[in-house]
């Protein structure tokens, strides 16, 4: 039954959540354009592609703005109660912190619930989009942009030079194409004047040249019996196909592999499969490597051992002829080299699969550990804002920007253990959540009992007193 200081505490809730989400949204959308930002300047995208770039991220980083939010919000909100002494109240009419606090955990837990839910079924389907948009901007090459009196040279096979544009930026003047070609000399061509302009569909880009020369020299390398060709034009046309600078996309099967772009459900039995394959892949090693250990087969347990005694020979070099010890001393070498690179190649492929093993541990684990992150940083956030007794956005801010750095600093550290194999998938995915969890207890356990843990006051007190028995115990020590 909700009550009405449940639908107080709720409503005082909604407003800083929703607003500190948007906030929390925008700061990481635009944490990735910042690192890609040299990717996507001067590539002509058209508004709807961008659109769509900012909606895959934003959709992305859904499950990390979450908890991020939930840790601001709530220390606003009882920050907010405990500057107006609402909070004071309603302790002192007998409800205790983790009773009023009970409606926003319930909140908190629906949220968690919503960020696995997101993080399960639009996450990789987002990282999927997101990943193949990234791959296709990233090959796609510049807008094309020929200024004067600069090599142009992003066209394959060709460098531009154009020495002046008329104001209708068509018409050029003093123009020089370079053609690279595998001859003793590349082609040039050079032209008093002309017009350069883009065919309507936008595929090709046609010079129209005008009382101008083309320059080739012909012949085999290494003579001196070359022959050097010009070739005056009153008027000559070059055409330039321009699909490198097309924006194409690419499937999104090509990455569909990746562990990202799969379900809790796809992981299980992913990683289930890359498990059972240990035991094959065994069972090839032994099977490849038997074929070089071909003596291994001729081992009999049922016959009994030679006598010591009967071994006149007192090492196996001394049982080969002379004349054939080189022979055998040259083939036991090279028969150890193949062996070695094979096992060299086998390594690197258990290698590779543990890695791949890894990478899917670590996404299984992440959909799980962001999603109760809104709960841990609710429980630290709610008690830490009845504790300092602040609202606003400036004290609140600092305080959650710190809580929130240590969760993600330890989260990456943990996940960089992991796929280096340094601890397992839970201990470094949990790493973060286990170094909060007694700091979220210690926040609650503080808060239940009034501390004034952030209070300056306390502390300008605490260090008064401490000033006067410093001073006490000098007038003490004093000879009289």
């Amino acid at each position: 039954m909700i009550k009405k200081l449940d639908k107080l505490i709720i409503r005082a809730f909604i407003g800083p959540f929703l607003a500190t989400f948007l906030i929390s949204l925008f700061v990481l959308v635009m944490q990735f354009f910042w690192l890609w930002i040299d990717d996507l300047v001067g590539k002509g995208l058209d508004t709807l592609t961008i659109l769509q770039l900012i909606g895959f991220v934003a959709a992305t980083v859904v499950p990390l703005a979450l908890p991020l939010a939930l840790l601001l919000s709530s220390i606003m909100t009882f920050g907010n109660l405990g500057e107006s002494f609402e909070l004071v109240a309603i302790k002192s009419s007998g409800i205790s912190l983790m009773r009023f606090m009970r409606p926003l955990l319930v909140v908190a837990t629906i949220i968690a619930g919503i960020s696995f839910l997101f993080g399960n079924n639009i996450i990789p389907v987002a990282t999927l989009k997101l990943e193949s948009l990234k791959w296709d901007l990233v090959r796609s090459k510049p807008a094309l942009d020929i200024k004067e009196g600069v090599f142009y040279n992003k066209m394959e096979g060709y460098v531009i030079r154009i020495g002046k544009k008329e104001k209708d930026d068509s018409t050029i003047r003093n123009i020089a194409i370079y053609e690279k070609s595998f001859n003793l000399q590349d082609q040039l061509m050079i032209a008093e004047s002309g017009i350069m302009r883009v065919t309507p569909d936008k595929r090709y880009l046609e010079f129209i040249l005008r009382n101008g020369s083309r320059y080739e020299e012909k012949g085999n390398r290494g003579t001196t019996s070359t022959e050097f060709i010009r070739l005056g034009f009153k008027q000559y046309k070059k055409v330039f196909d321009l699909k490198d600078f097309q924006f194409g996309r690419t499937p999104d099967s090509l990455f569909a592999d990746n562990s990202r772009m799969l379900t809790v459900m796809q992981l299980n039995k992913r990683i289930d499969s890359l498990v059972q394959t240990d035991q094959l892949f065994l069972e090839r090693n032994n099977r490849e490597l038997s074929t070089h250990f071909r003596f291994a087969g001729y081992a009999d347990s049922t016959q009994p051992k030679i006598p010591k005694a009967q071994v006149k020979a007192n090492s196996f070099k001394e049982l080969i002829p002379e004349q054939y010890k080189a022979i055998v001393a040259e083939r036991a070498f090279s028969q150890l080299n193949s062996v070695n690179g094979l096992i060299d190649m086998l390594q690197k492929e258990e290698e590779a699969r543990l890695r791949t093993i890894r990478e899917h541990q670590i996404e299984w684990h992440r959909k799980f550990t962001l999603a109760f992150a809104c709960i841990l940083l609710f429980m630290i956030g709610a008690p830490l804002g009845s504790i300092i007794r602040k609202g606003g956005l400036g004290t609140p801010l600092v305080f959650a920007v710190i809580f929130f750095i240590i969760f993600h600093l330890f989260n990456t550290f943990g996940e960089k253990f992991v796929k280096e194999d340094v601890t397992s998938a839970f201990t470094g995915m949990w790493l973060s959540t286990m170094i909060l969890i007694p700091i979220g207890a210690f926040l609650t356990y503080k808060a239940m009992r009034d501390s004034q843990l952030f209070n300056k006051e306390f502390y300008y007190r605490s260090f008064r007193v401490f000033k006067r028995f410093l001073a006490n115990f000098k007038l003490a020590k004093r000879p009289s």
